[in-house]
C-alpha cells in the first residue's frame, strides 16, 4: 500500500515528520512517499497543486496532509489554500468527518466539503459588487447525509443536521433531503437545528450532539468551535472520504508560521489524523486503536508548549513511539 505525504508549509513538515514516523511502526509495509503542495509548491513550481502531486494521490491509498499557508502568500494572485480545494474537488472527497472528543463533548462534525460556498460561482460586476454563490444539488445532500447516518448508526443513535431553513433556499432543500433520507434509519433519531441555534448550544450544552451534519462553510465554523472546546485546534483531527479513492487525512490547524523551524509544535492533531488514516484509508482498525491511546498518554507524560509543558515536537512523537512499542 502507499500513502502519499503533502508536508506542504510552516510547521507542516514537523508534524508530518512525527506521522511518518509512527507510521513506520505500526504500518512498516506502507510505502510513504513526499510530494510539493501549498506554498512550497507554489514557490517552486508556480503552482499548489503540480501534476504530479495530484497524480501520485490519486494512485495512492491515502493522502497525508500537514498543512499549507505561508504569509508571503496571503494575498497573491496563486494561494497554497488554492491548491487545497482544487485536491478535495479532484478526489471528491466529499465528506469531512471532524471528531471533537473532551471533558463535555463527543461529537463528530460531518461536513459537505466540495460542495456550497467555496465551490460556487463567485465574481465581481462592472458596478464594484462582489459575489459568492451557495448551491448544492440534492444528490450532493444525499450522499453526505447517508454518511452521516451510517456513522450515528455506529455511535449513540442520534443525528443533528445544522442549516439556516428561515432564510435559505438551499437550507429549506437540505432540510427536506435529510428527512427524506431518516426514512431509511428509523434507528437514528433526527432533529433539526439552525445554524445559528447550533453555535449558542456547543457552548451552553456541548453534550447534547452526537453527529452534527452540515454544509460546508457552517461545518468550517462549527468544527472549529467544537475543536475549541474539545482543547484547541493543535489537537483535532480530520479525514476527508469520497466513495471511492484514497481519502486525505489531515489536522485542523494551519501553517502556523510563528513557530514553525523552532521545533515545538504539537503534532496531536496530525497523529490523531494518521489514527483516522489507519482506520478509514488503510482499513487497519487495530493499530489506529492503539495509536489513539498512545497519544492520550503522550498528552499526559509529555505536554508541548501550548499545552503548559516543555516536550518539543520529536519527544512528543518519542513518548508516543515508546508507548507503541
Amino acid at each position: 500500500m502507499k500513502i502519499a505525504c503533502l508536508p506542504g508549509d510552516g510547521i507542516g513538515p514537523e508534524v508530518t515528520a512525527a506521522a511518518q514516523q509512527v507510521l513506520a511502526a505500526l504500518a512498516p509495509d506502507v510505502e510513504l512517499e513526499d510530494h510539493p503542495f501549498g506554498g512550497a509548491a507554489v514557490l517552486e513550481q508556480g503552482t499548489p497543486l503540480p501534476d504530479e502531486t495530484l497524480a501520485a494521490c490519486r494512485e495512492a491509498d491515502a493522502v497525508l496532509l500537514g498543512a499549507v499557508g505561508l504569509p508571503q502568500l496571503d494575498a497573491a494572485d496563486v494561494r497554497p489554500e488554492q491548491g487545497l480545494i482544487a485536491l478535495r474537488r479532484e478526489l471528491d472527497v466529499y465528506a469531512n468527518l471532524r471528531p471533537a472528543v473532551g471533558k463535555d463533548i463527543d461529537l463528530v462534525v460531518v461536513r459537505e466539503l466540495v460542495g456550497g460556498l467555496y465551490y460556487g460561482a463567485r465574481g465581481t460586476r462592472d458596478d464594484g459588487t462582489v459575489f459568492d454563490t451557495l448551491e448544492y444539488h440534492p444528490r450532493q445532500v444525499e450522499r453526505i447525509a447517508r454518511r452521516a447516518f451510517e456513522l450515528a448508526r455506529t455511535r449513540r443513535g442520534a443525528l443533528t443536521s445544522v442549516d439556516k431553513a428561515n432564510v435559505l433556499e438551499t437550507s429549506r432543500m437540505w432540510r427536506r433531503v435529510v428527512g427524506e433520507v431518516a426514512a431509511d434509519y428509523p434507528d437514528v433519531e433526527l432533529e433539526h437545528v439552525l445554524v445559528d441555534a447550533a453555535a449558542m448550544y456547543l457552548v451552553q450544552t456541548p453534550g447534547r450532539f452526537d453527529v452534527i451534519l452540515t454544509e460546508n462553510t457552517f461545518g468550517d465554523i462549527l468544527s472549529d468551535e467544537a475543536a475549541g472546546l474539545a482543547g484547541g485546534l493543535g489537537l483535532a483531527a480530520s479525514a476527508s472520504l469520497g466513495d471511492s479513492g484514497p481519502g486525505i487525512f489531515e489536522p485542523v490547524h494551519g501553517s502556523a508560521p510563528d513557530i514553525a523551524g523552532h521545533g515545538i509544535a504539537n503534532p496531536t492533531a496530525m497523529l490523531r489524523s494518521t489514527a483516522l488514516l489507519l482506520e478509514h484509508g488503510l482499513d487497519r482498525p487495530a493499530p489506529a486503536r492503539r495509536l489513539e491511546q498512545a497519544v492520550e498518554v503522550a498528552l499526559t507524560r509529555a505536554p508541548t508548549p501550548d499545552l503548559g509543558g516543555t516536550a518539543s515536537t520529536q519527544e512528543f512523537a518519542a513518548a508516543v513511539l515508546a508507548d507503541l512499542t
